[in-house]
Parts: C-alpha cells; sequence; structure tokens
C-alpha cells in the first residue's frame, strides 16, 4: 500500500465525518476539488468534477444550511440527515480512496466512511433534540452554527492535512460515543 493510498483513504474518512455535520458541504468542496484537479477521483467517480455536479451541490449545500436556521425545518431535516450521512460518507469514501481492492474499498467505505458518519450526524441530531426541548428550539441556530463551522473546518482540513483529520475524525467519535452515553444514562 502507497503512501498516496493511505492519504486517499484518510482523505475519505476526514470528508466523511463532516458529512455528519453538513451532508453537503463536503461533497460540493470534494467536487469543486475535483473540478479543479486538486485530488485525484476513483476513476469511477469521475463525474462528481463535472460542472453540473459543482453547481448541484453548491445549490443544495446554501439549501442545506439555510434550511437548518429555520425552526421545526431543522428537526425534520435532521430524520433524513442521518441516512443520508450514512450514504454519503460511505460514497466519499469509495470515491476518494485508489488503488485497493473494490471488496476492501467498500468495506472500508460502510464501516469507517458511512458509520463515522452516521454516528456524528446521530449526534448531532440528539444535541439539536435536546437544544429544541430545552430552549424551545431558541438556541437551535447557535447549534447550526457550530454544525456548519465543524463541517468546513472538517473538510478543510481533510483536504490539506488528511492525517490531522484522520485524528479528529477519532477525537469526534470519542466525544460523541461520550455524549450519546450522557443521554442514555439520563433516560429514566
Amino acid at each position: 500500500m502507497t503512501l498516496e493510498t493511505i492519504l486517499s483513504i484518510f482523505l475519505g474518512i476526514g470528508l466523511a465525518a463532516s458529512v455528519g455535520f453538513r451532508v453537503f458541504v463536503p461533497l460540493f468542496a470534494l467536487s469543486l476539488s475535483a473540478y479543479f484537479n486538486v485530488l485525484e477521483l476513483n476513476s469511477s467517480w469521475l463525474w462528481l468534477g463535472s460542472l453540473t455536479t459543482v453547481i448541484t451541490f453548491g445549490v443544495a449545500t446554501l439549501f442545506e444550511i439555510f434550511a437548518y436556521y429555520i425552526p421545526f425545518l431543522d428537526n425534520l431535516l435532521d430524520t433524513i440527515a442521518i441516512p443520508l450521512a450514512a450514504i454519503a460518507g460511505t460514497a466519499i469514501v469509495v470515491s476518494t480512496t485508489i488503488d485497493l481492492n473494490p471488496v476492501v474499498t467498500w468495506s472500508l467505505a460502510i464501516i469507517a466512511g458511512g458509520g463515522s458518519a452516521t454516528a456524528i450526524a446521530s449526534t448531532s441530531s440528539a444535541t439539536r433534540l435536546a437544544s429544541t426541548a430545552t430552549s424551545a428550539g431558541f438556541a437551535n441556530p447557535i447549534v447550526s452554527t457550530i454544525e456548519t463551522v465543524m463541517a468546513v473546518f472538517m473538510t478543510i482540513i481533510s483536504l490539506v492535512l488528511p492525517v490531522l483529520a484522520l485524528i479528529l475524525v477519532l477525537v469526534i467519535l470519542g466525544l460523541s460515543f461520550k455524549i450519546f452515553k450522557k443521554f442514555r444514562t439520563s433516560k429514566p
């Protein structure tokens, strides 16, 4: 396994984790990066670098970011964001991983990509639900802003420093597990 292959895996896992915060931010960044030939994609995923895909993901990104600031729509979006995060996280790892056997690529994508995206999206959803319950939704824009900032931050780190991104993913997943455990034990 070459260094380039390892970095492509780390890139994919970092972007997949970012999907857990906002589904379309990392997809848009990945599409832009491919369009401008900044990074290499898996040969069957070259369509991600087309202008049509860049525009589609750009519009979807704007819609998603602003929709999370609309009361009740934010909670509704969370219900579909978790399965979408699993799919997008898996697709991102498959699209960025190069020079691996397809069985290994897809296994890694489903477990590391889809798994990390789902774990983070679930924690974000639980956080928003707690915010809605405790503040009648008035704190939800703060939660949305933090999630968007984390999505952008993780996406940039993943593209620029994939090794650091993997470390941050592990830290975020550890924190997510602690938050989930806290919510779980606080139920009567």
